[in-house]
Formats: C-alpha cells, structure tokens, sequence
C-alpha cells in the first residue's frame, strides 16, 4: 500500500519530460530514442559507464547539445528550441552544473554568482550582490567572496558554480557529475550541497560514481549504457545486495575500485 506521500507524488505531473532524445557525435549514435520524466521534489540519478550518454543526455535536455530528434516538456509546455526567447526562458528555469566549473577567473566569487542576475534578471548591482551573497552563505562559503577562482579548492568552485545556478531560481537542477574533478577529500562538501538541495525539495537529474550517495538519497537510478536505458527503478530494486541486475554489478565493481585505491 502507498504511502499518502508516494501517492501524491505518483499522481503529480512530471515537471519534466523528455521523449525519444536521440543524438549523433561524430557519427556515433550517442543517445538512442530516450525518455524520461522527472517530478517536482525527485531525485533521479544517472550511473552507467564512461561512453554511455550520461553527459550528452544532460547536454540536450537543456539544449546545449541540440537532440537531433525528440522532445522536451516543462510544466506541461514543449520548449520549442529553435525561438531563442523560449530557450533562454527555459535554461533559466533549468540549472547546470558541470565537472569543470565554468568559472570566469577574472571575477571574485561574488562577482561569478552576479554577473547573471545582473545581465540575464537585469537586477541592480547591490540587488544582485546580496543576493550572490545569500547563495554563497548557502553553500558555505561566505568567507570566500573576494577570492578569485585560482584561489579556491576544486570544492569551493564547484560550490560557487552551485550558487550561481541556485541564484537564478531554477525549477529543476542538472548536475554533470559535479565531483569528478575533486580530489577525494574534497568530494564530501559538494555531496553535502547536494544532500542539502535533496532534502530541502530541489528538483534534480545528477549523473555521478557516487554509489553511497545515490543509494541513499534517489528516488529512482537510472542504468544508461550504449545510449540507452538498460534499467531504471529505485535503489532498492536496482542495487540492494540481492539484486540480480546490471546495475548493481556495475556499482559493486566501483566499490571495489574504490576500496582498491583506499
């Protein structure tokens, strides 16, 4: 029997939808035909090896990489890519974190959260800068506004590239494998931010290795492998220790990878 808040949740439309997503790289056929949907509040994770689509799915969700056929709703309305004033209202109201940060290194932390707010919400300067500020004291690193990107650990830049996108109000969050770049002791405080944006509702699609993490926070993981989705269901179907399944073959194999290196 469903819990009174599974069952709303399994009743709510999808914020976001995607149907039959397909893309060509280089004439490999990177992504074939795929779909999903995402409701308000859900945590949904992309794992898979390296080559099977992860990024290049995220990429054409926010149209970065232009699918070369499918379609994306939000809110029930389908983002028309080619009007540019739809796709600029869309990106605004779909968030992306990368594994490289994105950072402009001639602006101060501060300035890297403003900079859009100012140019894209057309906020005022002081308006735009508290509230860069209150992004920044979000993440933890309200001590760190006048330092320049060389001047942040690996960390504390994906953490600013985190409140730059929470500043401008994003509906849904798509995260890129946000920690592969950090060393190892510099993960936990990005996961952190992650769990802190879980637990307080945010919308989510994060494509990660970290199989602790997704275990414990997903609503559903979601298998690519070869452009498509092989499997996707909750983490206690996909990768409890009973579970016969690709996905939990997968991640048994980056456990011990990772007990290896330790």
């Amino acid at each position: 029997m469903l819990t009174k808040e599974a069952t709303t949740m399994t009743q709510e439309k999808p914020i976001l939808r995607i149907e039959n997503i397909s893309k060509t790289l280089g004439g490999k056929e990177i992504l074939k035909s795929v779909s999903l949907s995402l409701k308000k509040g859900e945590l949904k994770v992309l794992i898979g090896p390296s080559g099977a689509g992860k990024s290049t799915l995220l990429q054409c969700i926010n149209f970065l990489l232009p699918p070369d056929s499918g379609r994306v709703w939000l809110d029930g309305v389908e983002i028309q890519n080619r009007r540019k004033r739809d796709l600029y209202a869309f990106r605004q109201q779909v968030g992306m974190i990368f594994q490289d940060f994105n950072l402009f290194d001639h602006l101060d932390a501060l300035e890297n959260v403003a900079i859009a707010l100012r140019k894209v919400k057309k906020m005022r300067r002081p308006e735009a800068r508290d509230r860069a500020m209150a992004e920044l004291e979000r993440v933890g690193l309200e001590d760190k506004i006048n330092l320049y990107p060389a001047e942040l650990s690996g960390g504390q830049k994906q953490r600013v590239s985190i409140a730059r996108a929470l500043a401008m109000d994003p509906k849904i969050m798509l995260l890129d494998e946000p920690t592969s770049a950090l060393d190892p002791e510099l993960i936990g405080e990005v996961l952190s931010v992650i769990r802190d944006l879980a637990h307080g509702g945010m919308t989510m699609i994060l494509a990660t290795h970290q199989i602790a993490f997704t275990r414990s926070l997903a609503h559903e993981v979601i298998f690519l492998e070869n452009g498509i989705i092989l499997e996707q269901g909750t983490p206690a179907e996909l990768l409890s220790p009973d579970a016969c399944t690709r996905s939990k073959d997968f991640c048994s194999r980056l456990d011990d990878l990772c007990e290896e290196k330790g």
